[in-house]
């Protein structure tokens, strides 16, 4: 799924592997909108299905507990902000159901009817993150697409096409190319410069850093192919969920 940055066939695209319920894709996101800002670099977002189907759950006590450490790494690192709404409220909430698929498939519509995927994934992740809201629900997820202009009859209608079997696809996907480009989990960020093969950027070195993630970005695009650092293990998540590296 390409941003309409990719509208003028610019020679360097940005592969971003992500899933809406992945907490370091929500550390990460203030770097995916610098890129997605850069002029000459096409953003694709590939969403890789983390808590669809048999890894879907609900929340509640044990989950709360499971997350509360991963979420306050998170914030302390990227310096994004989490709700009370969302550590007291949703978190608790044994009657939410934690599904990437739903939301997936709405960034698919969004994406399909205004090419504003990445906009609808930004106001999911804050949705989930700040306000606590059940982002699985196809009522939530019409709700902030309307929010973001969407029409809401087109955008039932889109969601419905890209749920089930188009999103399981582009799931599918997704995972491929993350196999591909030797990613580990989520979020993964590739680079292809003029047609070479997209390869993967060490992106969690940039948390809270969006002026050195740009810097770097701009260099690589500038053609400086100086053998980057070596990737660390930085924290993530696993492609069936997060991990807490030590």
């Amino acid at each position: 799924m390409t941003t309409p940055a990719a509208a003028a066939a610019p020679a360097a695209r940005l592969h971003y592997l992500y899933d809406p319920l992945c907490g370091w894709c929500y550390a990460v996101a203030p770097l995916i909108a610098v890129a997605a800002a850069l002029p000459g670099l096409a953003l694709e977002l590939h969403a890789g299905g983390m808590m669809a189907g048999a890894q879907r759950r609900q929340a509640g006590r044990d989950w709360r507990e499971y997350a509360l450490p991963h979420d306050r790494r998170i914030a302390r690192l990227s310096g994004q902000p989490f709700g009370e709404a969302y550590f007291d409220g949703l978190l608790r909430d044994e009657a939410a159901w934690l599904d990437s698929e739903p939301p997936i498939a709405a960034v698919l519509a969004a994406q399909a009817l205004d090419g504003r995927g990445l906009a609808m994934l930004q106001r999911i992740q804050r949705a989930h993150y700040q306000h606590g809201r059940r982002i699985a629900e196809p009522a939530t997820l019409r709700a902030l697409a309307v929010g973001l202009g969407l029409d809401a009859d087109a955008f039932d209608a889109a969601f419905a096409a890209h749920w089930g079997a188009a999103s399981q696809a582009h799931i599918e996907a997704s995972r491929s190319l993350l196999r591909r480009v030797g990613g580990h989990g989520f979020p993964t960020a590739a680079l292809a410069v003029d047609g070479t093969a997209p390869a993967a950027l060490d992106i969690g070195r940039y948390l809270g850093q969006p002026d050195a993630w740009r810097a770097h970005l701009l260099e690589r695009l500038a053609g400086l192919r100086a053998a980057a650092p070596a990737a660390t293990a930085a924290p993530g998540c696993a492609a069936d969920g997060c991990a807490l590296p030590a």
